[in-house]
């Protein structure tokens, strides 16, 4: 029997849709298991100097993997496989794996070597702190992360283009599943680097899934010195788009090392509520822009009205349901975070803070989710470094804002936002400071690569303020009806209990979603209608096939 289930599990993926549908359930596997990741993180830790340590050693690979990834692109990579016979796709892994384990390697290894002058000018009060020592080797430590992920991205390239999609959607779990391990088992036996090891576990558990398919496929890489021509074209393709999509992680770093200075537990959670953000970033914006690139990069060009109209398509769509999204979490933010992460050591005031973070994130939801679709647009269309100059317009933005911001009475304009947000007279209010900056980064990003449009796509923006209105007008009533829903239940039963906390978030949402449905049906949205009808049809038996609509993408 387990013979069968690893069988079935390294079988090949034929259909597309089916194959689309198993990577979105194993990719929301993969977040629900990192919203564990993160409960158990609070529950141990709480919103304390232990885990702003960890984050923020963890911000350090973070950086060298979108420097690393930079070089050797599995994106790059995938379409060269698919052209070439078994030998050339072994020289193809050889050459390009050995060039990423050495230079990767050698940035590393100085980093490494710089480690405690490096840390110490990010984070000046978690370096003197008396878990320096721990800080420093469990930086070191993850080093070894982005290594074996640009490897693994690389190897799985193969495991893509044979279509065994259960394997690498099973990486990302494989990969959270070993942090759990580390802070549930290592932690205890070694501290800091405890779960630094169950960070080099995961990471190692995400590259092993791929080796069956190599060995089966015979193109198992060897060490093999790259040659010039080879390895110029790979990782000429390679940089702008890995550069563009690693700035975030520049920002991140920068933006984490202010955090810091704010005051102990603010890293905590400020990385906390960009976690909770990016699970509706990922389900709505991420997967439109995932579904689109393909049919972008299909009509790009020569039919530059088709590829209008599936930007257009998508990106109303991202609008809308990023902003029906941002009235519920606005107003159930508080049960959001009590549900995923109250427990044990995160205490009242961090859920407070972390709601108040949360709020102010999901503004630029609809934001962050064009950006992702943007950007593949002007991948399409092989305007490859705009994304790029876009992105470090929009990270020193977002940097010199938050400069800015934390630069200001605290008596003015942050006393006021902590108020707003019901967070005044909590420490360490400064840290709204840095999401919002962070936000008002992102929606400059948007704006930026929306006029970028304008010459491949000519009136996109005259199309996207209908959603926009809708999108507003179904927030509010959704937002509106989920909070009359809490004020109702407000004196049935005290809030008091996981279940009780679940329950009154839950059945709010259920009322949010009906009152914004119905919103969007009364003002007849074209979104909504088609959301609908497809759903209809699906539920229905599906005895008529789905035929595309023209507003949509032609390959969802």
């Amino acid at each position: 029997m387990v013979r069968r289930i690893l069988e079935r599990i390294a079988a090949p993926v034929r259909g597309l849709h089916q194959a689309a549908y198993l990577l979105a359930a194993l990719t929301l596997a993969s977040q629900v298991l990192a919203l564990l990741r993160d409960r158990i993180f609070a529950h141990s830790f709480g919103a304390g100097q232990t885990l702003d340590l960890y984050y923020a050693a963890f911000r350090v690979p973070d950086l060298v993997f979108a420097l690393v990834s930079s070089l050797v692109s599995a994106y790059v990579i995938i379409p060269r496989i698919t052209g070439l016979d078994r030998e050339g796709v072994r020289r193809l892994l050889s050459e390009t794996s050995t060039f990423l384990f050495v230079a990767g390697g050698a940035i590393c290894a100085v980093l490494a070597l710089f480690m405690p002058t490096f840390l110490a000018f990010l984070y000046p009060g978690l370096a003197a702190s008396a878990q320096a020592g721990e800080f420093v080797f469990l930086a070191r430590l993850l080093l070894l992360q982005p290594i074996l992920l640009g490897l693994s991205g690389i190897v799985g390239s193969v495991t893509q283009v044979h279509r065994r999609f259960i394997l690498f959607a099973i990486s990302p779990v494989l990969y959270n599943l070993g942090i759990i391990l580390g802070t549930v088992f290592f932690y205890p036996l070694w501290g800091l680097p405890g779960i630094g090891a169950g960070v080099v576990l995961g990471v190692v558990a995400h590259l092993a899934v791929n080796i069956p398919v190599l060995a089966a496929a015979g193109v198992m890489p060897t060490f093999r010195l790259p040659t010039w021509p080879l390895l110029a074209s790979v990782v000429r393709d390679s940089v702008p788009r890995s550069l563009a999509l690693g700035m975030g992680s520049v920002t991140m770093l920068f933006l984490t090392a202010l955090a810091s200075r704010v005051g102990t537990g603010a890293i905590s959670v400020f990385t906390f509520a960009s976690n909770l953000a990016a699970v509706p970033l990922g389900l709505i914006g991420a997967s439109y822009a995932v579904a689109a690139f393909p049919a972008l990069s299909e009509t790009a060009g020569a039919q530059k009205e088709e590829f209008t109209k599936i930007l257009s398509a998508s990106a109303r769509h991202v609008i809308l349901w990023s902003m029906v999204a941002l009235g519920l979490i606005v107003v159930l933010r508080a049960h959001l975070v009590r549900v995923i992460l109250g427990s044990g050591a995160f205490d009242w005031n961090a859920t407070r803070l972390t709601a108040a973070l949360l709020a102010i994130l999901a503004v630029g939801l609809v934001a962050q989710g064009l950006v992702l679709l943007f950007s593949r647009a002007l991948y399409a269309v092989h305007q490859s470094w705009r994304p790029l100059a876009y992105q470090i317009a929009g990270g020193g933005l977002t940097v010199v804002l938050a400069l800015f911001f934390l630069a200001l009475p605290d008596s003015g304009a942050p006393a006021t936002l902590a108020v707003l947000l019901k967070v005044g007279g909590v420490d360490g209010t400064e840290v709204l400071l840095v999401a919002l900056a962070a936000t008002l980064g992102q929606i400059f990003l948007a704006a930026l690569s929306l006029l970028a449009l304008r010459s491949v796509s000519p009136g996109l923006s005259k199309t996207l303020a209908r959603p926009l209105v809708d999108g507003a007008l179904a927030a509010l009533a959704g937002g509106a009806a989920a909070y009359a829903a809490l004020t109702l239940m407000g004196g049935i039963a005290p809030l008091t209990t996981l279940l009780a906390v679940f329950t009154d978030g839950f059945v709010a949402g259920v009322v949010g979603l009906v009152a914004a449905a119905f919103a969007l049906y009364v003002v007849e949205n074209e979104e909504f209608r088609i959301v609908t009808n497809a759903l209809g049809r699906l539920i229905g038996g599906g005895e008529r096939p789905l035929a595309p609509s023209g507003e949509e993408p032609v390959q969802p």
